[in-house]
């Protein structure tokens, strides 16, 4: 018999005879199969398991009325790594479905505050779910009914992060209230000393996770961009670069190429003045009179890409980074007092839609980002990762991109390899792969980008001024990304 196509892919065994009797016709004419004890299901074609799994919430709030999705489970929504379920009922037992493990435990039904997920399955507040997991468990790992230690205290840590310290404060209000209700004033206890050390009224030693110990002892980060700092981490680990060894060795050639340096970093941020005009700037050391603070971004990009000393300073330790960073960005931009030269952000920036870190984690997500510096051994890797840091975390108000890419080229000059040039026709290569990097973690593309850029550099020779300029031109990298396509000539 052809199997009836418009029955629901769920039919659940009731004790109403009339339905009793058309489930049984149903099941005899093939047209539903049982697949779990009180559980019928129309689809023939996915197996038990993928349909317990596809349905397992009205599953369980058709079969278990009132029943509390619980512990670990309130937060995951979803099966163990080894295929679990925690409920609070009335009972304690594992019950086996295709594929799943419920594992009811007995304890409080829902109280106020819990809300309804799916039919008439509840599941537990935030607050009552906190509780539930500082209970003991005498599982570990996927078997444990609770989350470990850390993720606990990495999902507080998130709610300081994203709402502030006050939505914390209030979450332990209620936690304290719904604890006696619960019987859970132990398990208050410890939540309340996670909290009390996150908002540092108490020792950090009280925490285990690292991220919330950062937020503990006043250096918060942003771990999205640490596991972004990571992947790029990981592709120029596993690549192999080419060694370029620097040739504008005397001071006039790195004066030079320090001028054009200097010149196409500020292009690409806008700062647009013909070559001519550029130059003297330079030759006078003293502005435009009606372009006195661009003249003076020009100004303060090259005196530091032009000093050989500058040039090969490189942080040694987390907080040598911050000085570093300070120190320049003080320089670059000490004629735009209203961009607080030497000051990390005071309101949050973006680009686009892309939101860089938040000003309150910018300087522990620096921290953390020297881990991964170094461990990396290339001069290029370690330029590379370097700037791609600096850009992502965008740590001042402006001049972020021109400092990601005197700290990139420090890295290089520092290892007596050729510094990199970004030239105005690379600018929607440059800046795509960056995109692409921070939206799609994606490095690959940002790698080549910059290896080629670097490939490019390489071939320049700034002995003299005239001649370097003329095979940029050679090399489209005068024009705009519209018109031309850098071409490596050298």
């Amino acid at each position: 018999m052809e199997k009836n196509v418009h029955l629901q892919e769920i039919i659940y065994s009731s004790p109403d005879s009339v339905t009793s009797r058309r489930i049984s016709k149903w099941e005899d004419e093939g047209s539903i199969r049982k697949i779990a004890p009180r559980i019928y299901t129309s689809n023939f074609e996915d197996t038990p398991e993928n349909i317990i799994r596809r349905n397992l919430f009205p599953i369980l709030g058709n079969l278990y009325p009132g029943a509390v999705l619980s512990h670990r489970s309130a937060f995951e929504f979803a099966p163990t790594p080894s295929n679990q379920i925690f409920v609070t009922y009335k009972y304690t037992k594992k019950v086996k479905l295709p594929g799943i493990t419920i594992r009811f435990l007995e304890g409080p039904q829902a109280i106020d505050g819990d809300t309804s997920f799916s039919g008439e399955l509840m599941v537990s507040q935030r607050e009552r779910a906190f509780l539930e997991n500082l209970q003991t468990s005498r599982q570990r790992g996927a078997n444990s009914k609770t989350l470990a230690y850390p993720q606990l205290e990495e999902k507080l840590e998130k709610i300081i992060r994203v709402n502030g310290e006050a939505e914390l404060n209030e979450l332990r209000d209620r936690a304290r209230k719904i604890s006696k209700e619960l019987g859970m004033e132990k398990e208050f206890e410890k939540l309340n000393k996670i909290i009390s050390a996150l908002l540092v009224t108490r020792s950090a030693n009280e925490l285990k996770s690292p991220l919330a110990t950062a937020r503990a002892v006043g250096n918060p980060y942003d771990p999205a961009r640490i596991q972004l700092f990571e992947i790029l981490f990981r592709e120029l680990k596993q690549n192999e670069f080419k060694y370029r060894k620097e040739k504008n060795t005397t001071t006039e050639a790195y004066r030079n190429f320090a001028f054009y340096e200097s010149y196409f970093s500020n292009y690409i941020e806008g700062t647009v003045f013909e070559i001519d005009e550029a130059k003297q700037v330079i030759a006078t050391q003293q502005p435009l009179p009606a372009r006195n603070e661009d003249s003076h971004d020009i100004l303060g990009t090259y005196q530091l890409v032009s000093n050989k000393q500058e040039m090969k300073i490189v942080p040694y330790s987390a907080e040598n980074l911050l000085e570093i960073l300070q120190y320049r960005h003080e320089i670059l931009l000490s004629a735009r007092e209203d961009k607080k030269p030497g000051k990390f952000k005071d309101k949050n920036n973006k680009a686009g839609d892309t939101f860089f870190v938040d000003m309150e984690l910018v300087r522990g997500t620096l921290l953390q980002s020297l881990d991964f510096y170094k461990a990396l051994v290339h001069p290029f890797a370690k330029a590379a990762y370097m700037m791609f840091v600096v850009s992502e975390v965008h740590p001042f108000l402006d001049g972020n991109g021109r400092l990601a890419r005197i700290m990139m080229n420090a890295e290089l000059s520092t290892a007596q390899q050729t510094k990199i040039i970004i030239p105005t026709v690379y600018r929607e290569d440059y800046l795509g792969a960056l995109r692409r990097l921070t939206r799609n973690s994606d490095p690959k593309v940002y790698v080549r980008m910059l290896e080629r850029a670097h490939a490019f550099s390489d071939t320049l020779l700034a002995s003299d001024m005239e001649s370097m300029e003329e095979q940029l031109r050679k090399s489209n990298a005068f024009k705009e990304s519209n018109e031309g396509v850098l071409k490596i000539v050298g």
